[in-house]
């Protein structure tokens, strides 16, 4: 069969959201990409996932003219509340550091990217296989896969951007002599749960006690998700739904305090921790994205806050290399050339996608270290002592009294300026 090859100046694999905002933000630039995905549509739209938005991926969504339903359909959240031993404090984002965050699922968020990029005539390949990358040390690199009709299909392009998620296969053309990977694993992961019932409360509750941690989000007026602290390992069909809903209610307190609104369960999931962080994000023609470069554990909501930044940060420096090269013309001059045809010279990577690269871990690293505290902070660790205990607390009430560590919990979680 022969291969079907279309030409843009960047090819994305992945279809997620940082993959559909770099390819919506550089078409405003007057630069062309082309996405492909391994997943279908339908299967992302409904593959539910958490969603705390920052200001400025909020003002994203907004700028990239995607839709209003973050504005209509999300809940801005002015504040959080922390609890520990049951004890409450509320934790007022606009007070301290006027902003706001919103609760709107990533799940949505990838709706909204998707049919806006669609609506404009984006080219993008759902339910591809067979995906290759090629030649991202060259001039001319190559996107080689097979179409969900079963047509061999290729992208030429100036720039590849992997934005394939945590098990990203574009992470690894960036040779082991060149990338460092930066992990750790966590010794417990969530329990997660969708149950049909009215909201708990009205703004997120991070919760800690001597039985661990437990998260109270909501989802709509009828639909909430909750999480609490569980081993890895954990069957999720070995807790019925009584003993969830009675082990939440202990972390957060049985007298005085909040009480859940219960209902049945619809969805149970456990997920593990881990923190990770690749290090260049730029090789050659190649840039990562989002998951594909780093990911966090979610009790800082940063992940998907963090892919947006990456794309914010990767845009101007895409366009910044493609002016150049159309400057230059050596690549344009045989651009309407199959790959085969074209002089594939072996490169180095751009100055202006290593300072990408650079911006990108700045502020990458900054995630992390919030990510790694709160975690810390707010779970318990296995065969930790009452001493452990009784620090931690020390810990939270010299962040919960004391207006300056409820800015800086505030000013992190709701996101640096750039």
């Amino acid at each position: 069969m022969t291969e079907h090859t279309t030409r843009v100046d960047v090819g994305i694999v992945g279809g997620g959201p940082a993959g559909l905002m770099t390819a919506l933000l550089l078409k405003r630039r007057g630069i062309s990409a082309a996405v492909i995905e391994t997943r279908t549509k339908d299967t992302i739209h409904h593959t539910q996932r958490a969603g705390i938005l920052e200001a400025a991926t909020v003002n994203m969504l907004l700028d990239a003219e995607v839709g209003s339903r973050v504005l209509t359909d999300g809940h801005e959240h002015e504040g959080t509340v922390l609890s520990f031993d049951g004890e409450q404090h509320r934790i007022d984002f606009q007070a301290l550091v006027g902003r706001s965050v919103w609760l709107y699922p990533q799940n949505e968020v990838f709706y909204d990217l998707a049919n806006a990029w669609e609506r404009e005539g984006g080219e993008i390949h759902w339910q591809v296989t067979d995906t290759q990358v090629h030649g991202v040390e060259t001039s001319a690199p190559r996107i080689s896969f097979t179409d969900a009709s079963g047509q061999a299909r290729s992208i030429e392009a100036d720039l590849i951007v992997g934005s394939d998620g945590s098990r990203s296969m574009c992470r690894r053309l960036i040779p082991e002599a060149v990338r460092t990977d930066h992990f750790i694993s966590y010794p417990f992961a969530w329990f997660g749960i969708l149950c049909e019932a009215p909201p708990t409360a009205p703004e997120l509750i991070y919760a800690n006690s001597e039985l661990g941690f437990a998260l109270i989000s909501q989802r709509n007026a009828s639909v909430q998700r909750m999480y609490f602290q569980c081993d890895p390992d954990t069957d999720p069909d070995s807790w019925s739904e009584d003993a969830i809903f009675d082990h939440i209610q202990a972390v957060l307190g049985t007298e005085g305090g909040v009480q859940l609104k219960r209902g049945p369960i619809i969805e149970k999931t456990v997920l593990p921790f881990r923190s990770y962080v690749c290090d260049p994000l730029s090789h050659g023609r190649l840039v990562l994205a989002g998951d594909a470069g780093h990911t966090v554990p979610p009790t800082g909501a940063k992940g998907l806050n963090l892919a947006f930044a990456d794309v914010r940060a990767l845009v101007p420096r895409v366009e910044e290399f493609i002016t150049e090269l159309r400057a230059g013309g050596s690549d344009r001059d045989t651009s309407h050339r199959h790959a085969s045809e074209r002089e594939a010279t072996t490169v180095e990577t751009p100055e202006a996608l290593r300072r990408y690269s650079r911006t990108a871990l700045d502020r990458v690293w900054k995630a992390q270290n919030f990510s790694y505290w709160a975690t810390n902070l707010l779970h318990r660790q296995p065969e930790e002592n009452p001493f452990t205990h009784r620090r931690r607390r020390g810990e939270f009430d010299a962040i919960t009294g004391s207006v300056h560590g409820q800015a800086y919990f505030a000013d992190s979680y709701t996101g640096w300026s750039d």
